[in-house]
């Protein structure tokens, strides 16, 4: 017997013209169709994408290296002798682990961290606070001139710190504290225009009705900020005070202009490497001992890697809900 294959065309079922195809088979022809479209020409774009992702990585790897790359020199050259500390040798030939002993000898290392610690907590501390209570004031009060007041202290950060200068150092010269470490924290007592737009951005997206609602169960004004709005804003408090313990460790200009006349044990750590350099600078007789400026300079940021370290989380959380709120 010979075989025949059925097609649907040619052998039309009972009562149907030639020619047209049944409702199945147009339907299965059609879902064949479809099936074909569907499938992806995989070849190029798999290749673009492959392509796109070894740029990235490259990109990061070599921003990666940017970054890196003096913080390793800086480690590299605290352990050479004086000699070899400009050699740009990333791995040392003679290794000195002594320098990190003799450094402590050398300079007074502790008392300079010591006094950048207490500016910095201070600094941070004070306009922490200061500039919580006049967020707040600005978010939940509604007062006549408040917008205007409020534009006011963010016009004041347009100007440049050059121009602010000379009219702080006259100020803490009449108050007789030059030469000690008031004038480095105690302007912080009147907040920072930045650090109150911040907080009051987060501020002004919590609820109203929840103070309205603590002002009917007998809440003063300063309970409201105590018991409620600042205990919500710890995660960006915390960017603040991060914010500005940075900004005051790091602090040189603000040193050099208020405590350079007092004694080298009184300096910050800014201000004290800069000294350190000089000392052992040869046109000023030094002997070119620039290998304890490298071990003071990596020691110093140890406290900063720390405090970055435990308010990691809270940074971020911070960052983005300030950001959403905003």
């Amino acid at each position: 017997m010979t075989d025949q294959v059925t097609n649907p065309v040619s052998n039309p079922v009972p009562g149907q013209l030639p020619g047209r195809l049944t409702t199945g088979a147009a339907a299965a022809l059609s879902e064949a169709d479809r099936g074909a479209e569907s499938v992806p020409d995989r070849g190029p774009s798999m290749v673009v994408h492959r392509i796109g992702q070894v740029v990235r990585w490259l990109l990061m790897i070599g921003f990666s290296v940017l970054f890196l790359y003096p913080f390793a020199w800086l480690i590299a050259a605290s352990l050479k002798p004086r000699g070899d500390v400009f050699d740009n040798r990333l791995i040392p030939r003679t290794w000195r682990f002594d320098n990190y002993v003799e450094v402590w000898h050398q300079l007074p290392l502790l008392a300079w961290v010591g006094n950048s610690m207490l500016i910095a907590v201070l600094a941070a501390t004070l306009v922490t606070l200061s500039s919580s209570l006049v967020a707040f004031g600005f978010a939940y009060f509604r007062f006549p001139g408040r917008r205007l007041l409020f534009g006011l202290v963010l016009a004041s950060m347009m100007l440049p710190g050059a121009v602010t200068l000379i009219p702080n150092y006259l100020i803490w010269k009449t108050t007789g504290w030059l030469g000690t470490n008031v004038p480095l924290w105690g302007a912080n007592l009147f907040g920072s225009a930045f650090y109150i737009f911040l907080m009051r951005q987060f501020y002004s997206g919590l609820p109203r009705d929840l103070f309205e609602a603590a002002r009917v169960d007998g809440c003063s004004y300063f309970g409201l900020f105590r018991r409620i709005a600042f205990p919500l804003a710890i995660p960006s408090t915390i960017i603040v005070w991060i914010f500005e313990f940075q900004a005051s460790w790091s602090n040189f200009i603000g040193p050099l202009i208020y405590l350079n006349l007092g004694s080298p044990k009184q300096f910050t750590v800014p201000l004290g490497i800069n000294y350190a350099m000089t000392m052992y600078s040869p046109t000023a007789g030094g002997h070119g001992d620039y290998q304890y400026v490298m071990v003071a300079s990596l020691v110093v940021t140890i406290p900063m890697m720390i405090i970055f370290a435990f308010g990691q989380r809270y940074f971020i959380e911070g960052a983005t809900t300030v950001g959403i709120r905003g």
